[in-house]
């Protein structure tokens, strides 16, 4: 934090939005996660349609505030070789790629939903939010259904990206969520169905992964959550909602609940 007092007026402004707590800040990075949802989305409709004049423009205007937002991470951070090796910057700049030069978009396609990855990890989106009751409670909850729902858009994307050429069933985007989903949970129809055996080998991997991911997602939901709470005598961090005590050393916790 020192170093910034010494940094230029710029470079001070752009550390209070992306680290700071003002509501301005607050805002500022509701904004980017709203935006990394909307771009989500326009990849995946764009897949639907034919390709026109434009989509190219609104790629590159996509691109400009991605390479923008990229560029600010990098000036501010104080790891850059850390940072450059973060899963989530690497997506970042795969689908930046994918988005500047035109020959990698039909090949790698797929790769621009790597931008839900974002949404997983906005670490600090996620303690904002943890000011409200309703988040704080379920907080353990919401990520396994964030978690869930980038593992669909990212699998759904391979599976377009590796079918669509080959498999006359799956058209477009839809087509592949629809057989994504219907294996994650067992269904089945058997009405679309991969080809080939690189198809069939994802189709195995997606349905091993979505007996785990559903079973886990099913007892986040219904099985009591864990509160956050860090015992002043041992540091178990979670806690039963309704604990007096500490299930580890028995120190008395004082957990805060919307009673008192």
């Amino acid at each position: 934090m020192s170093e910034m007092h010494c940094a230029p007026p710029l470079k001070r402004a752009l550390f209070g939005l992306y680290f700071g707590r003002s509501v301005r800040a607050v805002r500022f990075r509701y904004a980017l996660v709203a935006f990394d949802i909307v771009t989500v989305l326009y990849f995946v409709v764009v897949s639907m349609i034919h390709q026109a004049a434009w989509m190219g423009a609104l790629d590159m205007a996509i691109a400009v505030f991605l390479g923008l937002d990229y560029g600010a991470r990098f000036w501010l951070s104080t790891h850059r070789l850390k940072l450059l090796r973060n899963p989530i910057t690497i997506a970042d700049a795969v689908v930046l790629a994918s988005l500047v030069i035109p020959a990698m978009t039909e090949n790698f396609a797929f790769l621009r939903v790597a931008r839900a990855l974002r949404l997983v990890r906005s670490h600090h989106v996620l303690q904002d939010l943890r000011r409200f009751s309703f988040i704080a409670r379920n907080e353990q909850m919401i990520q396994s259904v964030i978690n869930l729902v980038v593992f669909i858009f990212v699998v759904t994307a391979l599976v377009y990206v590796l079918q669509v050429k080959t498999n006359p069933a799956i058209a477009n985007y839809v087509d592949a969520l629809y057989f994504t989903v219907a294996t994650l949970t067992t269904t089945g129809f058997g009405d679309i169905t991969l080809t080939g055996s690189l198809g069939r080998i994802l189709a195995v991997i997606i349905m091993v992964f979505g007996i785990s991911l559903f079973l886990r997602l099913v007892q986040t939901i219904f099985v009591a959550q864990k509160l956050h709470y860090v015992c002043p005598s041992c540091g178990l961090s979670r806690h039963d909602p309704d604990a007096v005590h500490c299930k580890h050393c028995g120190e008395t916790v004082h957990i805060e609940t919307e009673g008192h």
